[in-house]
């Protein structure tokens, strides 16, 4: 069973362990005119933390099309749930598993949260859930998830996410 960040409860928290940690500094650059982190900065935390669960589990890096890759993931829909706001200084981690698993498609469940610090208290401040799709940019369609990647993703989920 994988392990999780401890916070105080919250009855909106995701249940369960994550395989996967992505720890963020939110940077000055981050917040507002209200002085907390902006709510699309939220989407580059989940964005940098989807990258690098996807390098870990495959232990390959994400391919780009810039660098001559003709498919590669893509994000085909996010949504966070927003229960605390986040101020320069303090440190957050983003947990990531997978949710589902379909041909073309799998979702990421995040959870993200702040540690204890001079800023702020430990607690939940979102989760999210995203759906990546494999996509074959020379065809302009989504492309279907090979036995060898879902394997992969299963070996670091350390469960079987197909029946």
């Amino acid at each position: 069973m994988h392990a999780r960040i401890d916070v105080p409860g919250d009855p909106r928290d995701l249940e369960g362990g994550f395989p996967h940690r992505y720890v963020v500094d939110v940077r000055f650059g981050d917040t507002d005119a209200m002085g907390h982190a902006n709510n699309s900065r939220f989407l580059t935390y989940c964005e940098s933390a989807r990258i690098a669960y996807w390098e870990a589990a495959t232990g390959e890096p994400i391919a780009l099309v810039t660098h001559g890759a003709e498919e590669s993931l893509i994000l085909a829909d996010i949504r966070v749930s927003f229960r605390s706001p986040v101020y320069f200084g303090e440190v957050l981690t983003v947990e990531s598993r997978i949710g589902r698993i379909g041909r073309t498609s799998f979702t990421l469940e995040h959870r993200i949260t702040a540690g204890e610090t001079a800023v702020g208290h430990a607690r939940l401040v979102a989760t999210a859930e995203g759906v990546q799709v494999l996509y074959d940019y020379a065809s302009g369609r989504p492309r279907e998830i090979p036995p060898e990647v879902v394997a992969q993703l299963e070996a670091y989920e350390g469960r079987q996410l197909r029946a």
